[in-house]
């Protein structure tokens, strides 16, 4: 089969297209043909030789949607979806023709959903979910001020919020695009300006209570005012940190307020962990009130480097590989 392969960390230019042996079906492990497969910043980061759980030779990739051709009679022709934080780090990815699945982690697709857009839910949707519903541990009817609001977690968890009844308070240099769902699902819109502050704004849209929840998608430079609108016993999620990862914080102010600093890392979430996790998103997306992010191009395997390096370049919208 075809695979993109790396075995150097670098810029997308690595990337080379190899004819290596397809996996082969275990009483663990299934064969799934690769319809779709998107490219996430992630995987960009895990070339580059940011991720340090990374084992090279490596194939990328962590999402993708596809169609079992070789395992349990059960499953065989089904189309499935799955994601991982081991997948394209420590196990091969998606970025290729076919994929090996621990059984476990079988996960039909959604009908509703075809199998471009079934590839861009993954590492998104699972890192929203885990981190506001289960982390934060979302009540309905609480404010969840989402910073990132245009990035693909970030629309992931205002419309988890907003399926939850929360309201929503979007954060970002620039309002998420009409015809985005998270466009259609917030309360509220606040832009990063210098001129304003932040944390006090969302302290306005709430008529001073602050939001119960912060969830900081961005990281880093937006820690001080994410702190900064927490409600009393508000809870700040993180999941990264852009620049440098040392951040000032006022202690005093952080324990008078009561305030909990949660960390995510999706990283840790095995193919198996997210498959559960999909699991639990599949009625959404089957029912239409979890919509995928648009999609901005799609290119062949053998266009992959071009498909990286639009990512890299901060493509609007969602980049899709189709092996």
């Amino acid at each position: 089969m075809r695979a993109l392969r790396f075995s150097e960390f670098g810029e997308p230019g690595v990337l080379r297209l190899e004819d290596v042996p397809a996996p082969e079906v275990t009483a663990e492990e299934a064969v799934v043909r690769v319809e779709s497969a998107s490219v996430n910043p992630s995987d960009v980061k895990n070339v580059a030789g940011a991720m340090d759980w990374t084992v090279l030779p490596r194939t990328p990739g962590r999402d993708f949607a596809g169609v079992v051709v070789s395992g349990p009679a059960e499953w065989e022709g089904v189309a499935v979806w799955g994601t991982g934080g081991d997948t394209g780090f420590s196990r091969d990815g998606s970025h290729a023709q076919l994929i090996s699945v621990p059984v476990a982690a079988l996960a039909p697709k959604p009908a509703r959903l075809s199998f471009d857009e079934a590839a861009t839910v993954g590492v998104n949707f699972v890192t929203a979910w885990y981190g506001l519903i289960e982390t934060a541990q979302l009540v309905a009817g609480e404010t969840v001020a989402v910073f990132g609001i245009t990035g693909g977690v970030g629309g992931a968890v205002a419309q988890i919020a907003h399926a939850h009844d929360g309201k929503v308070i979007g954060l970002g240099r620039r309002p998420p695009r009409p015809d985005t769902p998270a466009a259609a699902v917030l309360d509220h819109f606040v832009a990063y300006d210098p001129a304003v502050d932040v944390g006090a704004e969302i302290k306005r849209l709430t008529d001073g209570k602050g939001a119960q929840i912060v969830y900081d998608a961005v990281g880093g430079a937006t820690t001080p005012s994410a702190l900064a609108g927490l409600a009393r016993r508000g809870r700040l999620v993180v999941i990264s940190a852009i620049g440098s990862p040392i951040v000032e914080v006022n202690i005093r102010a952080l324990y008078r307020n009561e305030s909990r600093v949660l960390g995510v890392d999706s990283g840790k979430l095995s193919m198996i962990d997210s498959a559960r996790r999909l699991e639990r998103m599949a009625p959404y997306f089957e029912s239409g009130q979890f919509r995928p992010l648009p999609i901005a191009a799609t290119y062949s395997l053998d266009k992959a480097q071009a498909a990286y390096q639009a990512v890299a370049d901060n493509a609007g919208g969602r980049v899709v590989i189709r092996p």
